[in-house]
């Protein structure tokens, strides 16, 4: 059975272009897994932790015959590739983060996965390339389009800036 998801990529370390175009490259050629669109990339401030440089994001529409627990295992095995180690700062910098934001409308909740991701309606730099493929997209627990959550956040904090390259 084919399931689309929504996954989001970000990277503040080494080449951050590079980083996040070899993920997509590298997560796309699995044969589970196919692209359907990516958004533009955007220049992002950090959150949370902001002693940090800051990010390059982009996110993907794609189908998958993966179930959740497969596709985030399979986005483990990328980061690893990609040269991603375990931090000791939370939200801190990282060579590639690889996140599922939305698998169809299902809510999942297990100690490895949460979907949707729990800090997406709160993340401009989620959000705004998530509406950039689709903005009606219905978040399944809080009945809002990605659009209406990207409106109601106060992003004083979030900096945002298209790029106008890609991969």
């Amino acid at each position: 059975m084919t399931h689309w998801a929504y996954i989001s990529i970000g990277s503040n370390l080494g080449n951050l272009l590079q980083n996040c175009c070899l993920a997509i490259e590298t997560l796309c050629g699995e044969p589970a897994i196919a692209l359907i669109e990516r958004s533009p990339f955007y220049r992002t401030s950090p959150v949370d932790y902001i002693a940090q440089d800051w990010f390059l994001n982009t996110a993907l529409k794609i189908q998958t015959d993966l179930t959740p627990r497969q596709l985030l295992h399979t986005m483990q095995s990328v980061q690893q590739l990609i040269g991603r180690k375990t931090s000791t700062v939370r939200y801190g910098p990282r060579i590639i983060d690889l996140d599922i934001i939305f698998f169809e409308d299902q809510i999942l909740e297990t100690p490895e996965l949460t979907i949707p991701h729990p800090r997406m309606h709160k993340r401009r730099f989620v959000l705004q390339p998530i509406c950039d493929i689709d903005p009606t997209i219905i978040h399944p627990m809080l009945g809002k389009s990605v659009q209406d959550l990207l409106n109601q956040l106060v992003t004083n904090d979030q900096e945002i800036e298209r790029c106008s390259f890609g991969c």
